[in-house]
């Protein structure tokens, strides 16, 4: 079937995160990283008979769980998942906070990429860590890794883990298998295990290509904990589900203990339903959606191109979250993000959000809308 993505639902007043936490009249929100389509039917479908049930006790999560993930995972990526490398979990950002308690003590050091999602700050922070910063580099109308600070910023013995963005929020980077494999290199040569964030992995634009990190090679499984949900990328983060994989025995028992301790070892028979659902069955409106990403992401460009002549707009390979370049404008980000709340009525991310080095300058825009919004906002 082909699915509407220009269909406009109604989400304010209903207790919406994304569009009932400003008010204001007019107001559009294209920040807060949900996106404003229906799911697809077959989820809808899935969670319809759940709850016809009537009952919503406390769940246990069954082979049809694991199996979807499983043959997901094999069928779309190449990757293999042996049921019990998978932990299941409320959500991405608690397994990263559950895999940084289980694998550092407080004082030790976690190596991010800035510009990087914010979560991981804090994250880092609520464990009595410690961020260090590798900055990612401008080059051309995309990003690069520089090798050689991450490799210096790695080499401190006090880091113990680098959290990895991939695809990487903000700046829209699908890392390549080669990418990988030398960020793993750094990383192994200097005693540093990899956290994995693949929450954005479904979102690809036509031409490029998810690699999950532990499919790269053996030594990648082996040093990794991989985070992933169908949550950003089917549209169901309200359903509260994630999964940590690691093929480690060692590693799990820790993971499991941290889980415990930080109390999200129980999960919803929504956020079951769905996963399976999402996985076994809505292939096809995830296809259509990736497409559509990329027409929403043109269209910007195009509007951007004549509204706000001096950004610069980086290249989307991954996730519906556009990463802009606005220092020629002579505002800062917060600057820019009130002139276009209080001009153009639209809500963006500064990019100070995502590390205040890295992140001056830039804005983050949301693009996981109606196409007409988009023009509408930026037109």
């Amino acid at each position: 079937m082909r699915y509407n993505f220009d269909e406009e639902t109604e989400r304010r007043g209903t207790g919406c995160y994304k569009w009932d936490i400003d008010q204001a009249q007019g107001t559009v929100p294209m920040w807060v990283a949900d996106m404003d389509f229906r799911v697809a039917q077959p989820i809808t479908d899935a969670l319809r008979r759940r709850v016809e049930h009537g009952i919503f006790g406390y769940t246990l999560v069954g082979d049809r769980y694991y199996d979807a993930i499983i043959h997901w995972f094999h069928r779309r990526h190449g990757w293999t998942i042996q049921r019990e490398w998978i932990q299941y979990t409320s959500g991405v950002v608690p397994a990263v906070s559950v895999i940084i308690k289980a694998l550092t003590e407080p004082g030790d050091k976690v190596l991010v990429q800035t510009p990087v999602y914010n979560c991981f700050f804090s994250s880092i922070r609520n464990n009595d860590c410690q961020t260090a910063e590798t900055l990612l580099v401008a080059d051309g109308d995309t990003w690069r890794v520089d090798y050689d600070d991450m490799e210096r910023k790695a080499a401190d013995p006090r880091v113990k883990l680098f959290l990895l963005c991939n695809p990487h929020n903000p700046v829209g980077r699908v890392w390549s298998r080669e990418e990988l494999r030398q960020m793993n290199d750094i990383c192994m040569r200097h005693g540093v295990k990899v956290i994995a964030d693949e929450i954005h992995c479904e979102l690809v634009m036509p031409g490029y290509k998810y690699t999950p990190f532990a499919s790269v090679s053996e030594e990648c499984l082996h040093n990794s904990i991989t985070c992933n949900s169908p949550s950003k990328s089917f549209n169901t983060a309200g359903l509260q589900i994630a999964n940590i994989i690691c093929d480690n025995p060692s590693t799990r028992r820790r993971i499991d203990r941290a889980i415990n301790i930080n109390e999200v070892c129980d999960v919803n028979p929504f956020g079951v339903e769905g996963l399976i659902a999402a996985y076994n069955e809505s292939e096809e409106w995830l296809d259509q959606l990736n497409e559509y990403l990329m027409g929403n992401y043109a269209t910007l460009k195009d509007c951007l191109a004549k509204s706000m002549p001096q950004a610069k707009v980086t290249r989307l390979e991954g996730t519906y979250l556009v990463w802009v370049d606005i220092r020629d404008t002579g505002l800062s980000s917060d600057e820019m993000t009130e002139k276009l709340r209080t001009e153009r009525h639209v809500l963006v991310n500064s990019g100070t959000m995502y590390g205040k080095e890295a992140g001056e300058g830039f804005i983050r825009i949301n693009i996981a809308c109606p196409r007409k919004r988009i023009i509408q906002s930026f037109g």
